[in-house]
């Protein structure tokens, strides 16, 4: 075991587009555990757009991270000491850890997966937080039922595509967007989605989804805000609903930062009148709100992944120190599926 522990740290706040100069790198010697701690070799790191709001001083749903702080994340890693009862040198465990090779914990918030654990990245992303985080959109906000029309922005992300696949195991109707013409061929015809476009190259959302779903959106899956969002309100049914998980395309703008005064997501009045007209629902969730569709969710899970009906798709980045890139990566497109950095 190396003596040596390298850590990323925000080292500034973003002012807009987060960049490379916000992040600061340093090695320090390993912690030494005392009573009540475990040492653990982290394996894999998980980079989420949702740490963007993190790197913002001020309230959130998240404590925000703090300058000169080694950020946080979710992680997937082995034991290698242990003075915690529970845990022993070669058990796998999964928590919100640090973005470093080594991490101290005290236990809480650490779920011990066991010895022997196979397929690692299967756990940071459709059988763990992903895939969790999809199934209560989609089951428990959105109620989704069988033969109903589904629409997915940032289709081929990490959330996106666990979107997909349950909507699908649902035998759903499932339209997604994507913003390269690679991912829309990986939608269309690794995952088999009944329609697809590339948002970047479109002359119009609008007309896209025309085309694509003349009978209607159903369920919308959010993910990215803004002007696809727009389009996509325009075409829900009545009484259709919207599991709001996230809003990429606006989290570096100012107002996102200061608590905003703009109207939700970009949205103009005439949109937010057809929540009125067609009674529309949209609802904002936390996976962590809903432990008992989580639970729901994980018994159901393997099942599908051992039928071939659910499957994992990750982008993995070697080197913590290259953790910053990766993170950058995702507010250029640049995955396609879920993005892990492999530390050691």
């Amino acid at each position: 075991m190396n003596d040596i522990n390298t850590q990323i740290l925000l080292k500034s706040r973003p002012d807009g587009d987060v960049s490379l100069e916000n992040f600061e790198m340093r090695q320090v010697e390993l912690p030494q555990v005392t009573d009540g701690k475990v040492l653990i070799r982290n394996i894999y790191l998980s980079v989420d757009p949702y740490m963007r709001g993190r790197m913002n001083e001020g309230k959130s749903y998240f404590r925000p991270f703090q300058l000169d702080e080694v950020l946080q994340g979710g992680v997937i890693g082995e034991v290698v000491e242990s003075r915690l009862s529970g845990y022993e040198p070669g058990d796998v465990v999964q928590g919100m850890l640090g973005w470093e090779n080594y991490s101290l914990s005290d236990g809480e918030g650490l779920k011990n997966l066991g010895k022997g654990v196979e397929h690692l990245t299967d756990y940071m992303d459709v059988l763990g937080m992903i895939g969790a985080t999809a199934y209560v959109g989609l089951v428990g906000i959105a109620g989704l039922r069988e033969g109903e029309s589904v629409f997915v922005s940032a289709a081929a992300g990490a959330v996106g595509n666990a979107v997909v696949q349950i909507a699908k195991i649902f035998n759903c109707r499932v339209y997604g967007c994507a913003g390269s013409d690679e991912k829309v061929d990986y939608l269309l015809n690794e995952l088999g989605l009944d329609g697809a476009f590339n948002y970047k190259t479109c002359d119009s959302i609008s007309s896209a989804l025309e085309a694509m779903c003349p009978q209607g959106i159903d369920v919308n899956f959010e993910n990215v805000g803004g002007r696809i969002m727009e389009g996509v309100i325009r075409h829900m049914n009545e009484k259709g609903r919207i599991a709001l998980c996230g809003v990429i395309s606006n989290y570096n703008e100012p107002d996102m930062r200061s608590g905003g005064s703009h109207v939700p997501c970009g949205l103009s009045t005439a949109a937010l009148m057809l929540f009125i007209t067609r009674q529309i629902k949209m609802h904002g969730f936390l996976v962590t709100d809903y432990p008992d569709t989580c639970r729901e969710f994980a018994e159901k899970a393997p099942g599908w992944m051992k039928s071939g009906r659910l499957t994992s798709r990750v982008c993995v980045t070697d080197g913590i120190e290259n953790a910053p890139s990766a993170f950058l990566g995702l507010f250029a497109g640049e995955n396609i599926g879920k993005q892990l950095v492999k530390l050691t």
